[in-house]
C-alpha cells in the first residue's frame, strides 16, 4: 500500500517488510492480513497505536 491511510498522499517510504512511513503526516503504518494498523512515532522511537481514530472499514484493504 503506497498511499497513506491518513492523508491519502503518496509521500511514503518503506521501513520494513510490511511497514511504511508517511513523510507528509509523520505516521507509520503496517499492512498485514488485509488490515492496516496506524501508529504515531513517539520521541523515544516507540510506536503508539492510532487505530482507534479510524473506522474499521477504513483500516481494511480494498481489493
Amino acid at each position: 500500500m503506497w498511499q497513506c491511510p491518513n492523508c491519502k498522499r503518496k509521500d511514503v517510504g518503506k521501513v520494513g517488510s510490511h511497514q511504511f512511513y508517511c513523510w507528509n503526516c509523520l505516521i507509520e503504518y503496517s499492512v498485514m492480513g488485509g488490515q492496516v494498523h496506524v501508529y504515531a512515532v513517539e520521541e523515544d522511537g516507540s510506536l503508539s497505536s492510532l487505530d482507534d481514530l479510524f473506522a474499521p472499514e477504513e483500516l481494511r484493504l480494498q481489493p
